[in-house]
């Protein structure tokens, strides 16, 4: 099978998550014996075209345009032009696949122009992001979304949350959904030999200090607001020994301002960007993960915690309680409720034998729920049906 996958954001670009997805899914169906061609943007000084793990890897080139939607319309412009060039040279495809509204029009066009089946998957809505629809701005995202899952013969999302979603937010028909988890390879998370564990985790707090962190794009519907305002009573119970490291680049400034208003600022250490290598050897030296998220479509963050065996805590929101279930892999708190985070962390600090049982058991359930080798067979097996589906059709 000769698949084109369209994505705006591939390693080194990496936006959100739509990257990680992307470039750990695709190998895994390269392995499985089919034909993978990726068109996506230029980034720093990545080549216009490598193969990497069998993905063969097509970067084109934008002009720069301030006004954001413009430069999406060239982005789609350009991403068209470029596929149809290359199945010239190559020959047609047997599905496209597209990751997200962003890349909706070239998939669109490419849909109809070449007749060939158009999967896509959507990894967020505007509707959830914002928790529904309140400007034009949003208005226009949305129909977008609408559009390419009218236009796409199947949809796949990362959750049972994100079908009802989708389904409620953009009229898509339940039985046209498919989930796929998202997943994860914990042999990122292992530890160097040469690592030293003490030395580094001083670099963030004291020995007698319990390290709790949150990773993730800086914005409110993180809910990083609400592990601030839950901190005072943490600290309080843990006789100040704590320290609250928040990683993630991006403006700060409210978070910051927040954490001197509660009076915690001594027990905060903001950290900015942190690269991939020094953060997969923090997470084996943290004492607690904690994404307190007001939406979250899935919550790969936590899968990374689970590789990286350390205790995790997550508000009730999306597909979070999908992933972490709730006294099995981890503790599932309130939405929007620094009381019940606060108790959450709490019951995984103050006992440490039964937050390694669900450390444990957070780890097994990786191999069983969230391996990329077994939820790249089932979005082979959603191309499988589109294609025989296709065959039973004649399109006009």
């Amino acid at each position: 099978m000769k698949i084109l996958v369209l994505s705006w954001e591939f390693p080194p670009r990496i936006i959100g998550g739509i990257a990680r997805h992307v470039a750990e899914l695709y190998p895994e169906i390269v392995q499985l014996g089919h034909d993978i061609h990726l068109i996506t943007l230029e980034f720093a000084n990545a080549p216009k075209f490598e193969v990497v793990e069998g993905i063969k890897i097509y970067r084109i080139s934008i002009p720069p345009n301030e006004n954001f939607f413009d430069w999406v319309i060239s982005m789609n412009d350009v991403m068209r032009v470029t596929s149809e060039n290359l199945i010239s040279k190559i020959g047609t495809f047997d599905i496209i696949h597209a990751h997200d509204w962003l890349v909706a029009d070239s998939a669109i066009s490419l849909k109809h122009h070449f007749k060939i089946p158009l999967i896509s998957t959507i990894h967020a809505t505007e509707y959830g992001r914002h928790n529904g629809i309140h400007n034009d701005t949003h208005i226009y995202i949305s129909s977008k979304e609408g559009t390419l899952v009218y236009e796409s013969w199947r949809v796949i999302v990362c959750s049972q949350y994100m079908r009802r979603e989708i389904n409620q937010a953009l009229g898509c028909p339940w039985d046209k959904i498919d989930v796929v988890y998202n997943g994860i390879r914990p042999e990122k998370k292992r530890r160097s030999p040469n690592f030293d564990c003490t030395e580094f985790r001083r670099k963030f707090a004291r020995d007698d200090e319990k390290i709790i962190y949150y990773v993730g794009r800086m914005t409110y519907e993180k809910g990083i607001h609400i592990l601030l305002n839950a901190a005072p009573k943490i600290i309080e119970a843990l006789e100040g020994k704590v320290k609250f490291v928040i990683i993630g680049g991006g403006n700060t400034n409210y978070i910051k301002d927040l954490a001197h208003h509660l009076g915690i600022w001594d027990r905060c250490y903001f950290t900015g960007f942190m690269s991939d290598e020094d953060l997969n050897q923090f997470q084996t030296v943290a004492d607690c993960a904690v994404f307190p998220s007001l939406y979250e479509p899935f919550g790969i963050v936590a899968l990374e915690s689970f590789a990286s065996r350390v205790p995790v805590v997550v508000s009730d929101t999306g597909g979070l309680p999908e992933v972490v279930r709730h006294g099995n892999t981890g503790m599932v708190t309130q939405t929007n409720n620094p009381d019940s985070l606060a108790w959450g962390i709490l019951e995984m600090l103050r006992n440490p034998d039964y937050a390694q049982l669900l450390v444990n058991n957070a780890y097994e359930d990786l191999s069983k729920r969230f391996q990329w080798a077994k939820l790249a067979q089932q979005t082979v097996a959603v191309y499988n049906l589109v294609l025989h589906e296709r065959q039973e059709i004649t399109w006009e």
